[in-house]
């Protein structure tokens, strides 16, 4: 009796994973990523009251999402847009262009963010606090280019 238990729960799991990746496969990929996304904005006064360590992360928070978002803005600025969206053909190019792309961008940020982790913290707390504000301004300007 366990047996027939244990396979039919064996049965069931793999039936829906079966699913949910032929799901995935129909689901067309964001030209911008969907992590390309900041949390708040700050102004002066919250980030001089910040620690540095959370100021580090502000700032490796917002080069992330400049560096997946700025090479794409001819076609869209924020997550969720498609090829589809925009008219651009769907087909095996493209999308493996897009994947190769996604592929460069990630090794690009980890070696950029460990180089960060490691060189940042010596960096004047007043220029820290000046490039987090300058990447947020940038993003919102962002913002405003797409609605242009």
């Amino acid at each position: 009796m366990e047996k027939k238990i244990s396979f039919l729960c064996l049965f069931v799991l793999l039936t829906m994973s079966n699913m949910i990746s032929a799901q995935d496969k129909k689901v067309e990929k964001s030209i911008v990523s969907p992590t390309a996304t900041i949390k708040k904005y700050h102004d002066l006064k919250e980030l001089q009251d910040m620690k540095k360590g959370e100021l580090l992360d502000l700032y490796i928070e917002r080069i992330n999402v400049l560096v997946k978002t700025l090479p794409y803005i001819a076609l869209a600025t924020k997550p969720g847009v498609t090829f589809s969206d925009l008219g651009i053909p769907n087909d095996n190019d493209n999308k493996k262009a897009l994947i190769e792309q996604d592929k460069s961008t990630i090794d690009f940020l980890e070696v950029t963010v460990a180089f960060q982790k490691r060189m940042t913290p010596y960096s004047d707390t007043k220029n820290l606090i000046a490039a987090i504000l300058f990447y947020e301004n940038t993003l919102k300007a962002l913002h405003e280019f797409n609605e242009m």
